[in-house]
Parts: C-alpha cells; structure tokens; sequence
C-alpha cells in the first residue's frame, strides 16, 4: 500500500517535485516533465516518452544522456495532456526533430498524437510510434492491439541510442519500431496495487492464487492460476514468450526481469535463475541479463519477463552508453546546461482575448454555473465511478472525472467572470478538463466541450435548435475521436441516446425543461443498459467478460451530468 503522500490528488506531482530536487544533475523541471539538465547536441533527434505516473523508475528515470531527452508525467495511472506533451518535448528539441514514443493506451494515443498536430502546426517536425509488447493484452493476429508495458524501455534504448549516433528522425523511427517487433512481454501478479489515499487495492488475488497477464495500470490478469515455485513461475514466462518468438528471430537475446513494486530483490535473482535455465533450455543465448525494478505498478506484487531478439544493429544502439538517474552505460557526464536557461513550469494561462457579446456572456454564466455543479456531482460519485471502473480497469475513472470537472469548473468561472462569451469559456473548460483528468475519457470531454463551444461561438445567445447542434457537436467529436460506435459499451452509447431523445423532444415542440429531463433519462438508461453489453474498446476489452453485468462508467458518469444539467435547466426555467 502507498502510504506516504499529503493530499492524493498532488502525489503525482509532489513526486516530480522532488525527484528534480534529489537529481538536479541530470534533470530539469518544465512544465508537463522532465527533460535533460545537460547540454544536448544541436541538431539531435529528441527522443520523448511518458505517460501516467506511478510507474518509476520509467519514464522519469531514464532522462539523461544517452537515453531520452524528455519524459511526460501524468497523473497516476492517467496519461498526460496534448499541452503537456507539446510543452515537453519543445523544451527538450534541439532541432533535429522531435519522435514521440509512448505505450499503446487509448489515453496516450489521443493525447501524443493531437501534440504532434500542435507541434507541427509550430513548424517541428514530429514523428510518433507506439510499443506494444504485451503478448497477454491481444493475440498475435491482433499486434497492433497490444498495450505497451516494461519491454517499452528496450525499444526506447534502441530509438535513443540511434538518436545520439546521429541518425536522422526517419531512421531513428524506424528503428523505434523495428525494436518494438523484436521485443516481447509476459507477466504475473501475486496482489494488486493501491492508489495513494484508496481505501483499498484495485484487485486482489486469491491466497496461493497467481494473475496471468496482468496490466501495469492495475488491471487484474486475464486468468489465475495456484501460486508456483519460482521456476515454475520462470517456466511460464519463458514458455509464452518463446512461443511468441518473431518470424525469423536468432538465437541472441536480451532479458530483463521486471519488477512490479513489492517483489522483493531476492525474489527476483531467485526467480531470475530459473529464467535463465528455461532460456538456455529453449536454445537461446543470453548475451545479458537484467534484474531489477524498470516499470513498477505502485506496490503490485508481480514480475514480468520482457525478452528482446537481437540483431546487428538493434544489438549496437541498445548497449550504447548512456547515463541517467536510473539507468547507466558508462558515458562521461556532458557539460551541464547554463544556470540561466529556464523553462516554465506552469500551465499557460487561460485569458479572455475580447468580450463576449451581451447574450453569449449571460449564456457563459450559465454554464460556469453548470460546471461548478457538474463538478460537485461528480466529487459525490467519485467512489462509486471508480468502484465500477476496478471490475474492469484501473479504476480511476472517479478520481479522473473528479479531476477533470473540478479544473473545468474554475476555468469556467475565471473566464465568465473575465467577460467571456460561450466559445471561451467552453473551450478554456475543455483545454483544463483534459490537463488534469488525463487518460482517454479526459481528452475526449476535452475535445467534445471545444466542438459544442465552436457551434455556440461568442457573440449570440443559444435557442434550443443551437443547444441541439452544439449537442450533436458533441456527441461528434466523442465518437470521431475515440473510435468507438454505438454498442461499444463507452459513454458514446448514453450519449447517443440523449442526443436522440433530444432530437425527438425538439421535433414535438416540448419545452426546454420537458427536452432535457427526457434527454437525461434517456442517457441515464442508456449508461444502465451498458451492464449488458461487451466492451470492445479501451483497457476494458482484455477483461470484457468480467465486465458483462456492470455498466461502463464513462456511461454512467454522463448519464450524471446529463441529470445535473436537466436540474439546472428546470431550476433556472430556461434554456
């Protein structure tokens, strides 16, 4: 269990906090991460990684020379925001050209790649990729399926060390997923992890009962197994993945036994042994070997095996020198930056570029109004949201809406009170929202609170035929971004539904109040109804049968705030 922190919705940054403190040689603060404290050649390719927080010593652990030029740092277990990608990795470019590598979570996904669009659009070039290495997390048929887990930091020693041979940003990439074909990842957990201040852990394991595939965003494993010696732990490992060999792969190969958080040193060179004797078993040669905690899941009790096959040139740029906090080849220390190079550490601010028009600034009220509600029933739902999310996920679903409403809330009121018309305020919300919750769910109301902000703009008020086009905008911007369709078991399914019942209420003429009363019962027995359906999408689809019988939260979590607005739209006797 994690138990020391002050206030749980600061560990992760409280963290990075002192980490640059305890490591001012070798990283500096920016907002967003990390990045080098020592001079970089110019015209490098930087490297940048990250994602949620939680995972030590990855992503932070490893900035330094050699190794990444800058790491994102979510919150735990939630990956970072477009701005603090964009913030990162332009503090860490040296003008060779940026490549985002980050692991295959829809959160990431969406979030990297809008901050490559932002890093473009600023004249950079960019280049993105995804590990994806996890064998238990989607079979082979379905590779690009896989989730990114422990083996990320081989394919990001590869992609670095090309990086500081010189190679260009195309080679470079190249190389970041060429590693990524060549690595595989298998693991177990023993108990599942805490998140600070949580009553208890996301998962547990039965006594002298094995996880088999477990997540290291504290998803449970895909099936359990009794509890095994240390070498028969070893003989799965090795088993699974030797069977998921590449097509074509040779004989030499790097191992790393990974750590989760709480399995102890002496487990790990135990169990280790064992790997070894399976592998030299299997007709493979170790050409090295590494123990020790790389990517951890808080306090998970686990371990997994991350095998890459080598060859000539991964072989060169993986055992190239490299000096960081967490990991080192010998490589002299490079000069460090100059004391008066500084990089901001604070989230730009949020300012209102000229006035709303009379009506669209009444209008920006009412929805700062709304925020600050949303915001209060999502601070009540916050356990059960995230109790819900647990059967299936990581279950910070709660916490994350928590989050997100809480910083959409007071860039609302700022904003209205600044003059702002609807489109500032919603789209400043939105810019918020999506920083502090993170994760999927996080840029998606993001997107979606910009997208209706667009249709209501700054300068009129909104009748019910406009609050139906920003609805429908919405709604849009949810299922154009996040991929999923109707049936999907996400919160596009209670969405949808109210945008039908809508639609429906306006075409018989109801009034404002009778629309989104309707509307909001609709989508709340939409969210209900998901209980009965198979997640096909996000981190919920390895687990999917556990699942079936529970709603999707992100479901449900709308149907709330759609009931919320309805309240205010009654209490106010308008639109």
């Amino acid at each position: 269990m994690t138990r020391l922190f002050n206030d749980p919705k600061n560990f992760a940054q409280e963290f990075v906090d002192g980490f640059v403190r305890a490591c001012p040689h070798y990283v500096r603060k920016v907002y967003g991460g990390i990045v080098r404290s020592t001079q970089s050649r110019a015209g490098k390719v930087a490297v940048i990684s990250g994602g949620g927080g939680g995972h030590f010593p990855a992503f932070a652990g490893f900035v330094g020379q050699g190794f990444l030029d800058g790491a994102v740092t979510g919150n735990i277990f939630a990956s970072p925001s477009a701005s603090q990608v964009a913030s990162v990795a332009k503090a860490a470019d040296q003008g060779g050209g940026v490549l985002l590598g980050f692991m295959n979570y829809a959160g990431d996904v969406l979030h990297f790649g809008q901050a490559a669009e932002r890093l473009r659009a600023e004249g950079i070039e960019v280049r993105t990729a995804v590990t994806t290495d996890d064998i238990a997390s989607a079979s082979d048929a379905e590779r690009s399926k896989r989730r990114g887990i422990a083996g990320s930091m081989h394919v990001l020693r590869v992609a670095s060390g090309a990086a500081e041979a010189g190679l260009n940003l195309d080679e470079v990439t190249r190389l970041f997923v060429h590693a990524n074909e060549s690595v595989r990842t298998f693991g177990v957990a023993f108990s599942g992890c805490t998140l600070p201040g949580a009553e208890g852990p996301l998962f547990t394991v039965p006594e002298q009962r094995i996880g088999v595939g477990l997540g290291i965003h504290g998803e449970p494993g895909i099936e359990e197994i009794d509890l095994a010696t240390s070498d028969e732990v070893a003989r799965l490992l090795v088993t699974r993945l030797v069977a998921e060999a590449p097509q074509g792969a040779g004989k030499r190969v790097v191992v790393q036994l990974n750590g989760l958080g709480s399995a102890k040193y002496e487990e790990l060179y135990v169990t280790y042994g064992a790997v070894l004797n399976e592998l030299q078993a299997a007709g493979l040669e170790v050409v090295e070997g590494e123990v020790g905690e790389f990517m951890t899941s808080l306090d998970m009790g686990g371990v997994s095996l991350t095998v890459m096959w080598l060859d000539d040139e991964l072989e060169l740029h993986y055992f190239s020198e490299c000096d960081t906090v967490a990991y080192r080849r010998r490589l002299p220390l490079a000069e460090q930056l100059p004391a008066d190079v500084e990089f901001s550490v604070e989230a730009p601010l949020i300012e209102v570029g000229a006035e709303g028009g009379e009506e669209s600034r009444r209008l920006a009220g009412q929805i700062a109004l709304l925020a600050a509600q949303v915001a209060e029933a999502m601070e009540t739902a916050e356990s059960h949201l995230g109790a819900i999310d647990a059967v299936a996920g990581d279950g910070d679903h709660g916490i994350g809406m928590v989050k997100g409403s809480a910083a959409a809330a007071k860039a609302a009121r700022e904003l209205a009170e600044q003059g702002g018309g609807a489109l500032t305020v919603l789209v400043g919300a939105g810019d918020r929202w999506a920083e502090a919750s993170g994760g999927a769910s996080g840029a998606l109301w993001g997107a979606a609170l910009t997208a209706a902000g667009n249709v209501l703009g700054n300068d009129r008020g909104a009748d019910l035929a406009t609050q139906f086009e920003a609805v429908k905008a919405f709604v849009s911007a949810i299922e154009r971004l996040g991929g999923a369709s109707l049936g999907d078991k996400t919160m596009l399914d209670a969405q949808l539904a109210f945008a039908s019942a809508f639609e429906t209420g306006l075409q018989k003429g109801g009034s404002a109040t009778e629309i989104w009363e309707e509307a909001a019962r609709a989508a709340e027995d939409a969210a209900t109804n998901t209980a009965q359906l198979e997640p096909k999408l996000g981190r919920a689809r390895v687990l999917s049968q556990r699942s079936i019988g529970w709603p999707d939260p992100g479901a449900v979590s709308f149907g709330i705030i759609a009931t919320t607005a309805a309240e205010a739209v009654r209490s106010g006797g308008n639109g």
